[in-house]
């Protein structure tokens, strides 16, 4: 009976931040106006450009086709560069409005708040995936998508950001502003995870940078599987690859915000901003 009412507590905590989350987004039209030219404007720049650069770029490389390569990347990219951003920004909020302590000391525990915070961002980036892809659908780009190995590689790929996620919230919980893991994530992840120009073109050194992103294995996967649809067994070894990741990042980053967590408030210092 006590399971069963917390997991009804728990699931009216989750459809709450839902709820809130949505009303505060469509309370800002503008906001929400801009932030949708925002995921689409890159398609057109990218696309205009990419016609008389970037097929030069890719076609050395095996690419056949500039557009259907952006675009794809583009759409998933969010994933974890606004993901990892989103839950940092999602505890700096709860630190400025005092409610921090609420949530993370709740029966949904420190993993909880994390899960629900993270939800809200991968939803809002399936939205912006889905606005992307259909642009450049009306661009010219033809989809073969196999379902199955697509669905598989977007799981592997959210459960390695949730982990990258949980690290980064970790440093936000212990020095607040200036989170290195965020701001990489942020900043990087466009130059170098081959999400509009092949990791192959990068420097040596940055390419091994690349491959140690679980984002760059995951757009290969995702462009094999949604433009050429590919099975999961052509593409296993990006699979295990991302599996590896998820193993280790997962643990990792539900750990480090544990612990980001109790140090925080055995210092006093949780709800501090």
């Amino acid at each position: 009976m006590e399971r069963l009412k917390l997991r009804n507590w728990l699931s009216m905590a989750m459809v709450f931040i839902y709820l809130r989350g949505f009303k505060v987004w469509i309370s800002y039209k503008t906001q929400v106006a801009l932030t949708v030219l925002s995921w689409t404007l890159p398609v057109f720049t990218y696309y205009f450009v990419g016609t008389s650069l970037g097929q030069h770029v890719v076609s050395a490389v095996g690419v056949h086709d500039y557009t259907q390569f952006f675009v794809v990347g583009l759409a998933f990219q969010g994933y974890m560069s606004s993901v990892i951003a989103t839950i940092s920004q999602r505890l700096r909020n709860e630190q400025l409005y005092g409610t921090i302590e609420y949530y993370v000391i709740s029966k949904a525990g420190v993993t909880g708040f994390l899960t629900y915070s993270a939800l809200w961002g991968f939803l809002l980036n399936t939205i912006n995936a889905v606005v992307i892809l259909s642009v450049g659908y009306a661009l010219g780009v033809r989809y073969d998508v196999n379902f199955v190995s697509t669905g598989l590689v977007l799981i592997t790929l959210i459960a390695s950001t949730f982990g990258l996620a949980s690290l980064s919230g970790a440093f936000t919980m212990i020095i607040k502003q200036g989170n290195p893991v965020s701001f990489f994530f942020s900043t990087f992840t466009t130059l170098m995870s081959g999400t509009v120009f092949p990791v192959a073109v990068l420097p040596l050194a940055l390419r091994y940078v690349s491959y140690a992103l679980p984002l760059t294995w995951a757009l290969n996967g995702l462009r094999d599987s949604m433009l050429m649809g590919a099975s999961i067994s052509s593409i296993w070894n990006i699979m295990a690859a991302l599996l590896i990741f998820d193993v280790i990042l997962v643990p990792l980053g539900i750990f480090s915000f544990r612990m980001a967590f109790r140090h925080a408030r055995k210092k006093g210092t949780l709800a501090e901003y």
